[in-house]
């Protein structure tokens, strides 16, 4: 039996992925079904062209020999709109795939649309975060509070791991 998890709650390792269709950098969809039957990083960044942000999709970006040597593919995710996305990967050379999520309702089923707090201002925004979805559509790995140093080289080793 499942237990039903609250609203806006994320999914744990081993819950099935929710489901997701957004609007990416090149004017496709991407959707969770693309990637049936292929291992999946879906991580979630705050936004385009921020130092962090950059730097951890440069090492996705330089490390996708890698994931792809290891049958895993690699979605990154934000509010940010698809033209700010293509303009990111445009300026940066990023090869990796960009997924819009305006609206936030992919954001809020992974949990990563959180309450956040600078300088004594609370704020929603997004929690930077990683989920490793396994070929049979399960989260098999979770980072939370991501720190960008060595995390796309972390994830890699999981994804090898993984099989």
């Amino acid at each position: 039996m499942t237990s039903a998890k609250p609203q806006g709650a994320s999914p744990a390792e081993g819950d099935a992925a929710p489901d997701f269709a957004l609007p990416d950098d090149a004017g496709a969809t991407a959707r969770l079904a693309d990637y049936a039957g292929e291992k999946l990083v879906l991580y979630f960044y705050p936004k385009d062209d921020t130092s962090g942000c950059t730097r951890e999709a440069q090492d996705f970006s330089r490390l996708l020999p890698e994931f792809e040597k290891a049958g895993t593919k690699a979605l990154g995710v934000s509010p940010d709109k698809p033209a700010s996305h293509a303009k990111f990967k445009g300026k940066h050379g990023l090869g990796l795939r960009l997924g819009a999520d305006e609206a936030k309702t992919t954001l809020e089923a992974y949990g990563v649309w959180v309450e956040k707090s600078m300088y004594g201002r609370v704020y929603m925004g997004v929690e930077r975060a990683t989920f490793l979805i396994g070929r049979d559509g399960r989260i098999a790995k979770v980072w939370r509070k991501v720190k960008v140093a060595g995390h796309a080289e972390a994830v890699l080793a999981a994804a090898q791991a993984l099989g």
